[in-house]
């Protein structure tokens, strides 16, 4: 239950505790107005990315990626800093019940409702409840001093979802798709059955090809055929099953064959380098775009979400504005 929580604290301690960024711990990354954010803040902000980041990435491409990350994380500090500078200039006050309700819920969803699992966690991965509680009493007040200072009176026209539809449209549409078997027979490989005619070596699987088509067209079972003697591994034991695909799914001779078919007819026998393939198109679904009015509340949903951004954005700039801030880093 306590996974979550473990993993983030777990990965927030191993930033904190190499060599070479313990030397750097306490430093400053950036003054807001007199008050400090600390490097420690910072690291700790963006350990699980940078982590991540390392796994998949090197070199000049790593520096950058994680400099990037650095420089977000460190605006959204400053940002931070400025809205509680903010909370703190206008007085308000934020009951402690609020916070400790925030910690009962941690404890309930994550721990079970074990609190002493959850200081247990904390204690281990370096964290006091006092630390824990003033991190959660901080996310509370962003949170609430955004929502404060952004007023939920928005309209948005119907110019704009029209506009916002057109330039995604491509996000509401689905492409063409058909379900497929196939059969695929490769020359140099054994039959998982035994061939159908006594064929010469040379003419085996072409031949061996030809024949199995030849009995699906006269009404043979795909799926009973596919098992018996297809040799993909992937789709034999499923009768040549290939589920729903998309014309990017094979290469371009199978796929301008595949699609061409009717439903329920069978190809003839596409020879495609040293292998053979027999397809069955069992249904196909056509390309489809939502209209409009099936997606206009999703719409008007997202457009909202960007104006409360925008005006977020707006309010943290006259904040910015009248700031003393000097980045160290």
């Amino acid at each position: 239950m306590h996974k979550l929580l473990t993993v983030f604290l777990l990965v927030c301690a191993i930033a904190a505790t190499s060599a070479s960024a313990q030397e750097i711990m306490d430093g400053i990354a950036a003054i807001v107005n007199g008050d400090v954010v600390t490097i420690s803040e910072l690291r700790e902000l963006t350990a699980a990315r940078e982590t991540s980041l390392r796994q998949s990435l090197r070199g000049d491409e790593l520096t950058r990626e994680v400099s990037k990350i650095r420089h977000a994380a460190l605006k959204d500090l400053i940002d931070r800093q400025l809205i509680l500078q903010e909370y703190k200039k206008k007085e308000f006050n934020i009951p402690n019940y609020v916070v400790e309700d925030r910690i009962q819920s941690i404890i309930l969803k994550e721990f079970g409702g074990d609190r002493a699992a959850f200081v247990k966690t904390l204690q281990s991965q370096g964290y006091t409840m006092t630390r824990f509680k003033e991190m959660e009493k901080n996310k509370i007040i962003v949170q609430a001093m955004r929502q404060a200072n952004v007023k939920d009176n928005f309209v948005i026209t119907p110019k704009q979802v029209q506009a916002f539809y057109d330039k995604n449209r491509a996000a509401y549409s689905t492409p063409e798709e058909i379900k497929l078997r196939m059969i695929v027979l490769r020359e140099g490989s054994s039959p998982s059955a035994s061939p159908l005619p006594d064929l010469p070596d040379s003419e085996s699987k072409k031949g061996m090809a030809q024949e199995i088509r030849d009995k699906l067209a006269n009404g043979g079972d795909f799926d009973r055929m596919a098992a018996m003697y297809s040799e993909d591994p992937s789709t034999a034991n499923m009768g040549g099953d290939w589920g729903w695909i998309q014309k990017n799914t094979l290469n371009e001779q199978l796929t301008k064959a595949a699609f061409a078919l009717q439903e329920g007819k069978i190809s003839q026998v596409i020879a495609l380098g040293s292998s053979y393939y027999i397809m069955m198109v069992e249904s196909r679904k056509p390309a489809r775009t939502k209209p409009l009015q099936e997606v206009k509340a999703e719409i008007e949903q997202n457009l909202m979400q960007q104006e409360r951004s925008k005006a977020q954005d707006r309010w943290l700039e006259t904040l910015r504005k009248t700031a003393f801030i000097r980045i160290l880093v």
